[in-house]
């Protein structure tokens, strides 16, 4: 594949992303990525993702990332810094009040460097391309310059996205099939209650035709050559067709991505678990967001003292004796 034909896949690749991040989002949304930087010169873009995306819930937790150019600026504290620095991301549980309804929101704070490594094929951990691959909302941004260098990460999480769908997946099948198999293997190799098979599938089903037309251009930008093959999609009509696609790529090809996926596999938990342990010292508010939990799945109010805020480690065998007696666990 010539380099102009990559070139030119990869600047309608970007385009396209550019399209996505205009899709409009409710005013809560886009209000509470704005309090979350007020103040913060060090934040150059407010990312939103996750289910609300798709379901438009604003009871359910939110989920934000904020890409910033410096995390001792924007933690205030060299040992949150380090911490992120070492092992991204820092996370908290912050709370916004809008127009008389109470928002709560999970938000990860990346630096822009680690945002753009996370995104290449050469990444180990595979959580950020896998997420940012899939549909996402841009509610805020510094300056045009930080959203078109957003826009062009974005596009580095679809190829090597793509690039993995093609060593992974099928010989030949319709786009979808690729997708489905790739976040199958994304969700295996982290800690997650949903079941692999079935998340993958209700991710891809939302919003099929998206995920048809980047397959085969994710590919071009990343040079990955293929064939195509008209087909009629199972389950649908005669007569509506599903192009099948089939990545040109050696037995040797598929050979060494699966040993390097195989890698990626056995860290992939073992990394899971770091990140969770290293939250239980760094979750921002975390002692309120067990709260809310509680609360929302148990109908439970837990009243938490200023001292277990700022403590919850210690506070921990108190609170789960006290939910026990309360007939929560």
């Amino acid at each position: 594949m010539s380099v102009d034909t990559r070139k030119a896949a990869r600047e309608t690749l970007i385009e396209r992303v550019h399209v996505e991040l205009q899709r409009s989002l409710p005013t809560a949304i886009d209000a509470f990525a704005a309090h979350l930087v007020a103040g913060k010169s060090a934040a150059c873009a407010v990312l939103f993702y996750g289910s609300t995306l798709r379901t438009g819930d604003l009871e359910s937790l939110l989920d934000y990332y904020v890409i910033v150019d410096d995390l001792t600026a924007w933690h205030g504290q060299r040992i949150a810094a380090i911490a992120n620095g070492w092992l991204p991301p820092n996370v908290s549980f912050e709370t916004f009040d809008h127009e008389g309804r109470t928002l709560r929101a999970k938000v990860a704070v990346l630096s822009r460097d680690q945002f753009e490594r996370g995104m290449q094929t050469a990444s180990i951990d595979t959580t950020l391309w896998a997420r940012f691959a899939q549909p996402i909302g841009l509610p805020w941004t510094r300056d045009e310059a930080s959203k078109r260098r957003i826009e062009s990460i974005i596009a580095d999480a679809i190829g090597t996205a793509a690039h993995w769908a093609a060593l992974l997946g099928p010989e030949q099948a319709e786009p979808a099939a690729f997708w489905s198999a790739l976040f199958r293997h994304t969700y295996s190799a982290e800690l997650r209650v949903e079941g692999a098979a079935g998340r993958s599938k209700s991710i891809i089903e939302h919003e099929r035709a998206r995920y048809e037309a980047l397959l085969p251009l994710a590919w071009r930008s990343v040079g990955i050559d293929y064939t195509v093959r008209a087909g009629v999609r199972a389950g649908v009509r005669a007569g509506v067709h599903s192009d099948e696609l089939s990545p040109r790529l050696s037995t040797q090809q598929r050979e060494q991505g699966q040993r390097a996926w195989n890698l990626r596999k056995r860290l992939g938990k073992p990394l899971n678990m770091a990140r969770i342990l290293k939250a239980s010292f760094t979750f921002h508010n975390g002692a309120d967001y067990i709260a809310w939990k509680v609360e929302r799945h148990s109908g439970y109010k837990l009243e938490l003292s200023d001292w277990q805020r700022r403590h919850p480690l210690l506070a921990a065998p108190l609170v789960l004796v006290k939910l026990k007696r309360a007939k929560v666990l």
